[in-house]
């Protein structure tokens, strides 16, 4: 019953992403990081040898909100820091500095809360595939999404734009 209207679901998800980032290529970047948390799904499942159900797949469904909502806070952010007049390259490593931690806290604040129903028999895939997407999610977030950022929007460092504006005056 919940396949009947996933696409539906989807749909509308899609199009409050849409609203909310304003940018076709932001929302495009905000769902590129959904599927790193399958990387810590797996080895969470079979680490702990928790069979993948039905419940393990409504976890998975919940968990790429998170890591999604996690990416959207970056980039809103990113974006901010960038309004505020700051270089594009400055304000990707101090947007993703300044996120650093209420990113972790939350994501922290949601694995602990499945830890108390990991050991159910019900609950307990559905945690476990909670705890190892988000912890994995959550890391390679914040890494992959600044620098998918950087190089989607082809932001250069500092010192690599100063280069490339001396060359070109030396070559005129």
């Amino acid at each position: 019953s919940i396949f009947a209207v996933f696409p539906l679901m989807i749909l509308l998800m899609v199009s409050i992403l849409m609203v909310q980032l304003m940018s076709f290529q932001r929302l495009i970047l905000v769902l590129m990081t959904a599927p790193l948390a399958i990387i810590g799904v797996a080895a969470s499942l079979l680490l702990f040898r928790v069979p993948m159900g039905f419940v393990a797949i409504l976890g998975v469904i919940s968990l790429a909100g998170m890591v999604i909502r996690n990416s959207v806070i970056l980039i809103d952010q990113i974006d901010k820091h960038i309004a505020g007049g700051e270089a594009p390259w400055d304000a990707v490593i101090s947007a993703t500095q300044h996120r650093l931690r209420p990113i972790l806290l939350t994501a922290a604040a949601a694995i602990l809360g499945m830890v108390p129903i990991a050991p159910t028999v019900f609950w307990g895939p559905m945690a476990f595939a909670v705890i190892g997407g988000l912890l994995v999610a959550t890391l390679l977030t914040l890494a992959f999404l600044p620098a998918l950022y950087v190089t989607w929007f082809r932001i250069e460092p500092p010192e690599a734009a100063a280069e490339a504006g001396a060359s070109a005056r030396a070559t005129a």
